[in-house]
């Protein structure tokens, strides 16, 4: 890649979502702390030295709760869950590419994210994972070029809201984890446990 390409790579910005109701787990789960403070901030953190600018991205109701030395997104596609907060930060800012990642993932390192930004393809729609547990691209630990907007705004014009059916239906490139436990979704509190016995066993 020529030094000229390279400078037509759209920027790449961060948002951790956190805007989920959290039912199954019945406690709010960016609120959760595994590694010293709120997930929320801990991705947004891990995010931050691979990203030019990161974002929590959340529901107008959670506003005041939040620490102000983060910026928030709020959506402007409501009522979609991870697909409205993918499709309001690609709007928020029309010429950035945007690393999302859900704030249920306590096992996600730096390593996992300098692989994934690393292995970035500019030219495909996202960049992402397979998932460890079904196959399946990973579409909430992602890198969503610019030209995936109006992909997804096609897909929710055909009534479809489900982010990882974008992926599998685009032009996109899926990457294998070199450390599968770092892209454990953490819904329920049997998850929880789980990734916590893993988390004290890292730490021994």
């Amino acid at each position: 890649m020529t030094s000229n390409d390279q400078n037509n790579i759209p920027l790449l910005n961060g948002l951790v979502l956190a805007g989920g109701k959290s039912v199954r787990m019945g406690t709010a789960k960016d609120q959760l702390n595994w590694h010293g403070k709120e997930q929320r901030y801990f991705a947004a953190d891990l995010l931050a030295p691979f990203c030019e600018e990161v974002f929590i991205s959340c529901r107008q109701d959670q506003l005041d709760h939040f620490d102000t030395g983060y910026n928030t997104l709020t959506d402007t596609f409501l009522n979609m869950g991870p697909f409205g907060g993918i499709l309001s930060a690609l709007r928020s800012q029309r010429d950035k590419a945007w690393l999302v990642v859900a704030c249920d993932l306590p096992l996600l390192d730096k390593e996992s994210l300098k692989f994934l930004t690393e292995s970035r393809d500019p030219e495909k729609v996202a960049t992402t994972y397979e998932s460890p547990f079904d196959g399946l691209p990973e579409p909430l630990i992602s890198i969503w070029e610019p030209k995936s907007y109006p992909l997804l705004l096609h897909f929710l014009g055909l009534g479809n809201t489900c982010p990882r059916k974008v992926l599998i239906n685009s032009d996109t490139l899926i990457l294998k984890s070199q450390n599968p436990d770092a892209l454990m979704n953490v819904n329920t509190p049997e998850d929880a446990a789980k990734a916590q016995q893993i988390l004290s066993a890292l730490k021994d």
